[in-house]
């Protein structure tokens, strides 16, 4: 590297174009760079849909989910096999390990899923596979509104809307909320059945057979070739009405003579409202994997074309957009690294008074960061909030090289009144070593923990790599813009004035230098008592990482939008959950703060639970609800000090209004934007075993323990009290008759639950096909007396009424039943009460849990957040550890001895303990991005030790005596470890001060860094040079060997 300066200072415009070279390609690079919230932290997730119409959730999990669950399991790299099995609806989900490719697992699910198909049974639907993650909350939700019916709206979403943008690349799912799609119904009178003595299964028959068209192939004749077509369907929906069930005395019994035909829609099972106004939503999910802002990008292009396609009096709104605030937190990130970046400039203009020498080194932030961008675009890195992040915290960082060179080039021209261009070669030979140690020694650090298998590993790959390329490119640009620049801007001292210092070392300066002076003196004249209380320091590391919280991610976070979710007691009726939904809408849109307000009750396409609700809540904008310079340096600047709050505030406010509704159990949550395994939850702590009574039991008895281990909004997902009307079959009479069991259950199936889809309507005016239902009239099916008195077939072709086969008796069951890798479980999923943190709170579970006493055969799980934070800390402490040993290397090779990295790893665990503190007193936990801090910190702070100790080899190197060049080398070292100590804490400065949109996660970090580096600076300032010493000494004493004595011995008995 001294040999590119030399040839960079003799050559200006190389060193340009060098330098110029890279920023281009960075530039090129940033136009052409996706944006993302996140990086692709995705585990890899197929779902597999289910459905056999009727069937409960015991029926599900026997018939549907064990023989799927069998086969999939089979497949290569698995992480978590889960399955919810709910009223004719089975889903299973299957995770992967993040190295599983997305395509390629699908594509094995879904030949597994062929595999099982002859083992389902004969009435189920064909499973369908796809990509698409239920969990995951919409990236994008529509709503249409115009002056239309909900069956009109709901075509034009389903028939247009949604065909549309289901082509879209990326997305995986599309939900309709509050819509009533058209069908044809045919309403049943079970009287009038019951009368004719016919069998509901005989209707289902007749209907299929009379509606239906089979090709008839090809007429050919010798000069003319016709196709044979049967036209067996019903033309119009009032044909409907005279198909012919069965013919009684000749005389043929037809729809219209049992029941009645409607072209109206199906049962309505979700309504939606915005506002409190009904309407028509529609909710789009991502696929596992993709881009969130490439996808709503793309959807958006969609939208804009659709808007040709609708009629005039429709409006087609975005609600729901992921995009907005990813948008805003990159914005925010930004306004950062540029206010970060002046900071730093300031810093040097206050050391070294002289503009020239701002501007030569602030040249490394803009030339570092842009020339980053080639990496990440070669790399196929997005500009998300990690990459961003590295390269904000990276301003206080790669300005430390250029700071180090400058520095002591200014040093040379000052004290020792060189030439520039001699002051630049010189100066530069002088520090090289420790630049490129302190560089090497960064870049390191960030190699194990990119490499991490976890979710923690993959987010820091991308942090990693992107932080350590931009100090490489720093450490080039110090070794050719920096001296070549120096040789040129600065200018020659002026004539020696004896009794002065250098004027940059003048004023303020001097006291600092002769505190430190005296302060070092004392020290050095006491290293026992320094040394005793430096080992206290890092003992203290102990009690102070029991202290401080520990988190997966920042539980703060102020994202300007929440989930509430509510659960009515099992059994509630979609009418009585929509007026309730009503009540919880009222109460949060009183909520002073809250700007917009989406409801949605009855469940979705793939659950429907009609006793549940969920809303999603909208705050006012970030800018106008928290503190921020530009409301300060507004024309009302009093404004910024008025009206603000966080989005805990409110959280805070709703859960204290929602307590006036004790039936409901309701749940608040941050909306889940990428997969860790499951519902994003605080806690998702899961019981395994085979009897479902006995894991309701231990589940309902730990959540009556939630409020005293510090929990919030506890809920179980195991519910034995669903109302069940359980039909006894009275199998010795029913033989006796010749009834199967299997025409019992389908008739029911019927008569209760319907059949959504018995056939289908072609509707030549709107060209498309629409499906026929066929069930008893409402409140007729709802009633056992008349469900009682139908009729059944036996095996010779005579009727039997159901009363004399059956006994129908109330009952409970379970609402859904869900497993795990095989394994039938209930999960207790809760938030977490202020004050505590994840893991002390699994641990207050775990310890609940081994109080009850789980009998043999039970186990217990812990998913989501709580499973990732103990794989990343677990990680993470063989991460750091490898971390240290290759900074060890580095340190030996460039240093050429195994003591002094010794030395210079000295300040690693010196800084920890202020890192601690400073998490513990600004109300922080230990999570993954302070964990991220803390990396960081161990690779900035070392820089000092590597400062002192290269300057005190070199004095030492030159014939100074040890004590001299101890106290001399470290005041020469004594500005620019403060420089680059002091350019750090500025650039972190934004983060730790932000309020915008992501904040909290940023202020974790800075707040580590910020605390660690200041606060240990002194203590590092003091040991090093005496922790330097005495391994000297202790060096000394064992350097000549029993041998190497003898040897000298001998020579100098022979001379």
């Amino acid at each position: 590297m001294q040999k590119l300066a030399e040839i960079c200072i003799r050559r200006p415009v190389f060193a340009t174009m060098l330098i110029l070279a890279l920023v281009v390609v960075g530039s090129a690079s940033y136009l052409n760079l996706n944006v993302d919230r996140f990086p692709d932290l995705d585990l890899p997730t197929v779902r597999v849909f289910a459905r056999l119409p009727g069937a409960s959730p015991a029926e599900m999990e026997a018939q549907m989910s064990h023989p799927l669950e069998e086969t999939i399991n089979t497949v290569q790299g698995i992480k978590e096999l889960r399955s919810i099995n709910m009223t004719g609806i089975s889903l299973v989900i299957v995770t992967f390990e993040l190295n599983q490719p997305i395509d390629v697992a699908t594509q094995d699910v879904r030949d597994r899923v062929s595999a099982a198909l002859r083992r389902l049974p004969r009435e189920a639907e064909p499973p369908v596979v796809s990509k698409a993650d239920s969990d995951i909350s919409p990236v994008l939700t529509l709503a249409i509104s115009g002056n239309r019916s909900p069956r009109e709206l709901t075509e034009i979403a389903d028939k247009i809307v949604k065909v549309q943008l289901e082509r879209s690349p990326g997305v995986g799912e599309i939900e309709i909320q509050g819509g009533l799609m058209r069908a044809i119904n045919i309403w049943i009178d079970p009287n009038r059945l019951a009368a004719y003595q016919i069998p509901i299964t005989a209707v289902r028959d007749a209907i299929m057979r009379q509606n239906s068209e089979t090709p008839g192939g090809n007429v050919t004749g010798v000069l003319q070739e016709q196709t044979l077509r049967t036209i067996g369907k019903v033309a119009d929906a009032a044909g409907f009405r005279d198909l012919v069930v069965t013919t009684i005395d000749g005389v043929p019994v037809r729809i219209r003579d049992i029941g009645r035909v409607e072209d109206g829609t199906k049962e309505a099972r979700s309504i939606a409202r915005l506002n409190g106004t009904p309407t028509v939503m529609l909710e789009i999910r991502r696929q596992s994997g993709a881009n969130t802002v490439a996808v709503i990008e793309g959807l958006k292009e969609k939208i804009t074309a659709l808007a040709t396609q609708l009629p005039d009096d429709l409006q087609l709104d975005i609600l729901r957009d992921q995009s907005r605030y990813i948008y805003e937190a990159l914005h925010e990130i930004n306004r950062h690294l540029v206010l970060g970046s002046i900071l730093a400039c300031l810093i040097v203009f206050l050391f070294m008074r002289s503009w020239q020498a701002m501007v030569i080194a602030g040249v490394a932030i803009p030339s570092s960061v842009i020339a980053t961008f080639g990496m990440m675009r070669a790399l196929d890195f997005t500009l998300n909030n990690v990459t961003m992040l590295a390269l904000v915290l990276m301003v206080g960082i790669v300005i430390d090289d250029a700071i180090v060179v400058l520095e002591n080039i200014f040093r040379f021209i000052e004290e020792k009144r060189m030439h520039p261009f001699e002051a630049a070669r010189k100066a530069t030979a002088e520090i090289g070593l420790a630049v490129m140690a302190t560089t090497f020694s960064l870049v390191v650090i960030f190699v194990p923990v990119s490499f991490m298998s976890s979710i923690a590993g993959r987010f820091l790959f991308q942090f990693g790599i992107t932080a350590a390329v931009a100090v490489l490119v720093s450490l080039v640009v110090s070794f050719t813009l920096t001296p070549m620049m120096s040789a040129r801007l600065l200018k020659p001292a002026g004539p020696a004035t004896p009794s002065a210092a250098p004027q940059s070392r003048a004023g303020f300066y001097t006291w600092i230098d002769r505190t430190y002076t005296r302060l070092l003196t004392l020290a050095m004249a006491h290293r026992l008592w320094v040394s005793v209380a430096a080992v206290a320091i890092i003992l203290s590391s102990v009690p102070l990482y029991r202290m401080v919280p520990q988190d997966f991610i920042p539980g703060n976070a102020d994202e300007g939008e929440f989930d509430v979710s509510a659960n009515a007691p099992e059994g509630t009726s979609l009418a009585a959950m929509l007026d309730v939904a009503r009540e919880v809408e009222g109460v949060l849109r009183s909520t002073p703060g809250i700007a917009l307000v989406i409801s949605s009750a009855g469940g979705n396409s793939t659950f429907s639970r009609a006793n549940y609700a969920r809303f999603y809540v909208a705050l006012k904008p970030h800018k106008d609800r928290v503190f921020s310079f530009a409301r300060l340096i507004s024309l009302t600047p009093w404004k910024a000090f008025q009206g603000n709050f966080s989005q805990s505030d409110i959280v805070r406010e709703v859960r204290a209004k929602l307590k006036k509704f004790p039936d409901l159990r309701c749940s608040i949550r941050n909306p889940q934007t990428f997969n860790i395994g499951g519902p994003n939850y605080d806690i998702d702590f899961s019981l395994l075993g085979p009897d479902l009574e006995t894991l309701s039991d231990y589940a309902n008895r730990l959540r009556e323990m939630a409020p005293e281990l510090g929990l919030l909004d506890a809920d179980t997902t195991l519910k034995l009290d669903k109302p069940e009307l359980r039909v006894q079959i009275d199998r010795e009479r029913a033989a006796q008759l010749g009834v199967d069991t299997a025409e019992i259950s389908t008739a029911l199936r019927l008569m209760v639950g319907g059949d959504d889809r018995v056939s289908d309507f072609y509707d030549p005016t709107m060209n498309e096909v629409y499906d026929v239902e066929l069930r008893l009239e409402d409140g007729q099916r709802n009633d056992p007396e008349a469900i009682s008195r139908l009729y059944v077939p036996g095996t010779g072709g005579h009727l039997v009424r159901m009363d004399n086969l059956v006994e129908i008796v109330p009952s409970t069951t379970a609402s859904r039943i869900d497993r795990l890798d095989r394994q039938r479980q209930v999960s207790l999923r809760t938030a977490i009460a202020p004050g505590f943190a994840l893991a002390d709170r699994l641990e207050a579970v775990r310890s609940a849990v081994e109080e009850l006493g789980l009998p043999p055969g039970y186990s217990t799980r812990v998913s989501g957040k709580g499973r990732e934070l103990e794989t990343t800390f677990r990680e993470f402490s063989w991460a750091f550890l490898l971390s240290i040993i290759l900074m060890y290397l580095i340190l030996a090779s460039q240093f050429e001895s195994v003591v002094h990295p010794f030395t210079i790893l000295l300040s690693l665990p010196l800084a920890v303990p202020f890192a601690l503190v400073s998490l513990w007193i600004t109300g922080n936990t230990i999570n993954l991005y302070s964990t991220l801090g803390i990396l960081v910190l161990f690779g900035v702070v070392k820089k000092n030790a590597i400062l002192q100790i290269d300057h005190m080899n070199t004095l030492r190197a030159q014939g100074l005596e040890r004590a001299a060049a101890i106290l001399q080398a470290n005041r020469d070292r004594l500005r620019p470890i403060l420089m680059t100590t002091l350019t750090l804490i500025a650039g972190m400065t934004p983060l730790a001060l932000g309020n915008g949109p992501g904040a909290e996660e940023r202020r974790a970090i800075a707040v580590v860094v910020i605390g660690g580096q200041s606060l240990s600076l002194l203590l590092t300032l003091i040991v090093t040079p005496v922790a330097y010493s005495l391994l000297d000494d202790l060096a000394n004493r064992f350097r000549k060997s029993p041998l190497e004595s003898g040897f000298e011995a001998m020579t100098s008995s022979t001379s």
